[in-house]
């Protein structure tokens, strides 16, 4: 899949229509993409996916679906407790075709040093391919919503510490991964999407433990995202003419109203 700079540096989640159901309720979530909680909705498509699966109570099942499938989730008769939605996409690229494309992308997610080491490998600054692909996971609370998030064996991904639906007053911990490692002073931006729509950005970061405290409140919807960036190793330089890659972690939960 093509794209072009601006394009990828959206984010992509999946977004429940209800994220606190009745046991026994059919779930729904479209997966989009987009800004600001505001995109694109995606339909279920098998060709742009390596995974997709529900996981409740410890047990792991393939999201049903068929071609065209819009929202892309339904799911019948969710069981009790925490329900994990985890999606990853296939591999896709872009290319840069303009230099403060990328600028800005590696200004915006943390990535400083990324310019100089692009010029330390000789790079041009125009028609530049990335690769890149997609980690998301929605937590959703059936019933009772009683569980606990856990890794799901993502390349990379974001691991809620407490449970939204159960715990959570007025933050909420993660742990972000990198291939099973935590990842040490990454950044995690936070859109924060209040009852009248409204959505407000903050950005955070991890501590030497990999985790992040983010601040939530009751009624609110969010989607954490962490960006990983890399050089691609030779297969996938050579499969993609990729120069760079990135793995894009994403998590969205709701905070009920108390």
């Amino acid at each position: 899949m093509g794209g072009s700079g601006s394009a990828a540096a959206h984010e992509f989640w999946l977004d429940a229509e209800d994220y606190t159901p009745a046991t026994g309720d059919t779930i729904r979530a479209s997966l989009r993409n987009g800004e600001r909680f505001g995109g694109v909705e995606l339909s279920y498509n098998p060709s742009s996916f390596e995974r997709f699966d529900v996981r409740t109570d410890g047990a792991e099942v393939p999201v049903p679906g068929r071609l065209g499938d819009r929202p892309a989730v339904t799911f019948p008769n969710a069981p009790n407790g925490l329900m994990t939605l985890i999606h990853q996409s296939d591999v896709s690229t872009l290319t840069y075709r303009v230099w403060a494309k990328f600028e800005s992308f590696i200004e915006h997610k943390d990535f400083r040093w990324a310019t100089d080491a692009h010029q330390a490998r000789g790079l041009p600054e125009t028609g530049f391919k990335e690769a890149y692909a997609r980690y998301v996971k929605a937590l959703i609370g059936v019933g009772d919503g009683a569980g606990a998030d856990a890794a799901t064996g993502l390349e990379t991904e974001i691991v809620a510490l407490s449970n939204p639906y159960t715990e959570v007053t007025d933050s909420l911990p993660v742990l972000v991964l990198y291939q099973g490692a935590p990842r040490r002073r990454a950044q995690v931006e936070l859109f924060d999407r209040g009852p009248d729509g409204a959505v407000a950005v903050s950005l955070h970061r991890t501590d030497d433990a990999g985790i992040a405290v983010l601040p939530v409140t009751p009624g609110h919807t969010y989607l954490a995202d962490a960006v990983v960036l890399r050089e691609p190793d030779s297969a996938r330089a050579e499969e993609t003419g990729a120069v760079w890659e990135t793995l894009w972690a994403a998590l969205t939960f709701a905070v009920p109203a108390r």
